[in-house]
């Protein structure tokens, strides 16, 4: 017999207890089969519908800094936010919080209902391939930003994700490496970056991740249990990551929801494993009642009001993307060159690979694709008065590997409109559909891709925008066919050797055709791609472009350093690429790849007024730092990148971050780096010591510094800090709030963040030499003061040994603006 829809002569709201029992009522109401079912997705993104109770599918994103939908169609194109990394870097939880809004509006846009985001693990290790995409190195400032984010998204009545649980700060061997973390650590480190997102901010899904803590793979282990559910109080779905879920036992833990579907792991096994007793019809009652609770507080249950009824009003998305890009960015020197005064410019050299073809977001399931992107060049292009000549130079190549062709270069010989034709054909070679593309980076991933479809044709009219050799070709997975005005230069299959499939999306083996052309002159280019007959999972990529190839570096070189010699002032991009920060591999090093060092330094020596813009999404060493006159770090930046550096550049804006994570000098000083397994194993051996506080160890025995500290950041106006007020006495468990008078000394409005370190002497644990406990900014007119407060939450004062325990007797309360600052200290007495 099927289940109805329990009567009801008003919608209870989701979260309500009416609502709780009558979701509980209806998930008793299903068969077995029908509960089993819905534990395992429907397909890429999406969980199963059941019509006949009123529940329809809840589909899931990518996140964390965009949502992009079910597809990874440029059509359908989204709000690039700017990464993780440099959210963190606002030191602001409002932010955070608006950053949060946009992705919530873009999901309800696009008919998602949770975002798989925020990526909160640690930058435990600079070298971590997803450095980018997480927030900070350390906890506290992780939660807090990570709740604000979770907020947002969720005022929208769509689910936020915090992922990944836990402990996956590296990408070497992602599926199958074990973290072998000890309990404080784990408590007062990885477990505290995630909780203020549950208990503060009350996240409606966690993402379990692919690797095991502590011999048990994430999927299965009790710390979905406790303290998540526990101690936390987390009543939402814990997902898993994507192919995360590998038996029977996961179902025996508190993982919920295994994707992607419809075939994995569960399914009839797991109706079998009921059937026989290993798994009890209580936990998977207890699965399919969260799931369940999903669904209603989002909106996709029927008989239930959503748990938000009422939406903020909504936020402009590009707006925010450049407000963010502005606020995270962090200016780590400057010798009076910056601002710089447009009025007094005549000429300015812009240089860098990056500042044209400018890294905005990382690599891997973060993408987006965004209706437009504004590199540096033309972000200051049309900041700058028409009068003031910008030349722009290369200087040294980033981008390794073909780039998809621009945009304005292509057109679809076939529809007679900007783009490429691509065409599904059948085994017969029959045509079964055709859609014009705007984009020459194709990607499917569960969708898309028409059953039947054998092959995929792809025809374009590529027009050089130069005279000279171009190389021109094709990366993807299979086999492929490829021709340039005709003549076929390629028929073969293309191998990946890597077997990450981050890498396969976005740096795909290739092969590359030069091809000599005059400037203007059309080429016809067509591909046709023979899908495989049978894929795990249903995912596949071509990306059709062009190769930068340099046969003379030095040349290069020499160009930028006549365009800085001529110029007013030299804005030297320099940065990384998808090939070096994704998602599915580690960083080899910390080295700006090419000749970008050597660049920045010839420049420097030509032109004293050099101010170099890094668009990184993580640490890089930069040995000029102390040979130019400013450094700003953008990070990846988001689609509103170019405008942002061009107004803080000119002084419309104040560059407002500090930075969250430590910047070193050299690989060799960086205390924590190891990202490799050893036997399968990532051992934690640091403990408690990672970021800023691995650093002031180090230094404390008498070892290397970092080149930036944790929390640094210049602005364009000075500040004074006043006396510091605080209780002289705090009770164990108990909140305290600090207040710091701050005071606008300079000539122009800006923005401060005050920060409060603790410290223990003498303590009977091991202990930092000191670790953040609060933080708060302010922005302030000239002569402007405000007497800002800074929170410091109880557990800043404990550690865990079994449970949270309080050290009584005398801690240091420091007020500063960095982690390396010269404090203002106060004793503090915890009773």
């Amino acid at each position: 017999m099927n289940p109805t829809l329990p009567a009801a002569v008003t919608a209870p709201q989701a979260g309500t207890q009416d609502a709780e029992a009558k979701i509980s009522e209806l998930a008793r109401s299903l068969t077995l089969e029908q509960q089993v079912h819905l534990l395992t997705g429907a397909d890429v993104w999406s969980t199963h519908a059941i019509p006949e109770i009123g529940l329809s599918r809840v589909v899931m994103s990518d996140g964390p800094a965009g949502v992009r939908g079910e597809d990874f169609d440029e059509r359908h194109d989204s709000v690039s936010l700017p990464s993780s990394s440099a959210l963190s870097a606002t030191w602001s939880v409002e932010t955070a919080r608006r950053y949060g809004q946009v992705l919530g509006q873009e999901a309800r846009r696009k008919g998602v209902h949770a975002v798989l985001g925020p990526t909160i693990n640690l930058h435990r290790s600079p070298l971590g391939g997803r450095h980018f995409e997480c927030m900070s190195e350390d906890p506290h400032l992780t939660a807090t930003m990570a709740a604000g984010y979770v907020a947002g998204v969720q005022s929208m009545g769509v689910g936020a994700t915090p992922k990944h649980y836990l402990a996956n700060e590296a990408e070497t061997e992602r599926f199958t490496a074990d973290s072998v973390v000890d309990e404080r650590p784990l408590r007062e480190l990885y477990l505290a970056a995630f909780e203020d997102a549950i208990t503060e901010a009350r996240a409606w899904l966690v993402m379990s991740s692919y690797n095991s803590i502590n011999g048990t793979t994430a999927s299965e282990n009790t710390l979905l249990e406790t303290p998540l559910s526990t101690e936390w109080g987390f009543d939402g779905v814990v997902v898993s990551d994507w192919t995360g879920v590998r038996s029977i036992d996961a179902a025996n833990a508190h993982q919920d929801l295994e994707m992607p579907g419809p075939v994995g792991h569960w399914g009839p096994k797991l109706l079998a494993a009921v059937n026989d007793g290993r798994v009890s019809r209580d936990a998977i009652l207890e699965k399919v009642t969260r799931i369940l609770r999903l669904a209603a507080r989002v909106g996709s249950l029927e008989g239930f009001t959503p748990a938000v009824t009422q939406l903020p009003t909504e936020l402009e998305g590009a707006a925010v993307a450049r407000e963010v890009a502005v606020r995270g960015a962090v200016l780590v020197r400057n010798k009076g060159l910056l601002p710089l005064d447009a009025k007094a410019l005549g000429s300015v050299a812009v240089i860098g690979h990056n500042a044209d073809e400018a890294r905005t977001q990382g690599g891997g399931s973060a993408t987006v694709m965004p209706k437009y992107t504004v590199s540096p060049l033309e972000g200051l292009r049309k900041a700058l008065p028409d009068d003031v000549k910008v030349i722009y130079a290369r200087g040294a190549k980033v981008a390794e590997g073909i780039q998809a062709f621009p945009r304005t270069s292509l057109h679809n010989p076939v529809s007679n409109v900007p783009g490429i034709r691509v065409t599904f054909l059948a085994e017969d070679g029959t045509e079964i559909s055709g859609e014009d593309r705007l984009a020459s980076h194709l990607i499917w991933f569960g969708v898309g891709i028409p059953d039947g479809a054998a092959s995929i044709r792809m025809e374009a009219d590529w027009t050089a925008d130069t005279a000279g050799v171009h190389h021109l070709g094709v990366g993807t997975v299979g086999r492929i066919r490829f021709a340039l005005d005709g003549t076929e230069v390629f028929n073969s299959e293309l191998e990946d050797d890597t077997n990450v499939l981050g890498a396969a999306l976005f740096d795909p083996p290739k092969t590359v055709h030069a091809l000599e052309t005059a400037a203007g002159q059309t080429v016809r280019i067509e591909a046709e791609y023979q899908l495989p007959k049978q894929q795990a999972i249903p995912f596949t990529a071509i990306l059709l472009g062009e190769e930068t190839v340099v046969t003379d570096p030095q040349a290069e070189i020499d160009a930028a350093v006549d365009a800085a010699r001529n110029s007013d002032v030299a804005v030297v991009v320099v940065g990384t690429n998808a090939a070096i920060e994704s998602e599915g591999f580690d960083r080899k090093d910390l080295d700006l790849p090419g000749y970008q060092n050597q660049l920045v330094q010839a420049v420097a020596a030509a032109n004293p007024r050099t101010v170099v813009v890094v668009n990184s999404g993580s640490p890089v060493l930069m040995p000029w730092l102390d040979a130019v006159d400013a450094v700003l770090l953008g990070w990846f930046g988001g689609q509103e990148f170019g405008s942002a550096i061009a107004d803080i550049l000119l002084g419309i804006e104040e560059p407002g971050g500090r930075l969250p994570t430590t910047w070193p000098a050299t690989l060799e000083d960086v205390p924590v780096l190891n990202t490799t397994p050893v036997d399968g194993k990532v051992v934690y051996s640091e403990g408690i010591h990672i970021g800023y506080r691995a650093w002031l160890k180090q230094e404390a025995a008498g070892g290397a510094a970092p080149a930036l500290p944790f929390g640094y950041g210049l602005g364009y106006t000075t500040f004074e800090l006043g006396t510091a007020h605080a209780p002289q006495v705090a009770q164990a468990g108990k909140d305290i709030v600090v207040h710091v008078p701050v005071k606008n000394t300079g000539t122009r409005t800006g923005r401060e963040v005050v920060q409060v370190y603790l410290e223990r002497a003498d303590s009977a644990v091991d202990r930092p030499v000191r670790w953040l406990a609060g933080y708060s900014g302010t922005h302030l007119a000239p002569a402007g003061t405000e007497s800002v407060e800074i929170r410091i939450p109880a557990k800043a004062f404990a550690h865990y040994d079994g449970g949270w325990q309080f050290e009584r007797g005398t801690f240091g309360l420091l007020v500063g603006r960095h982690a390396d600052d010269e404090f203002q200290s106060l004793d503090i007495e915890l009773r």
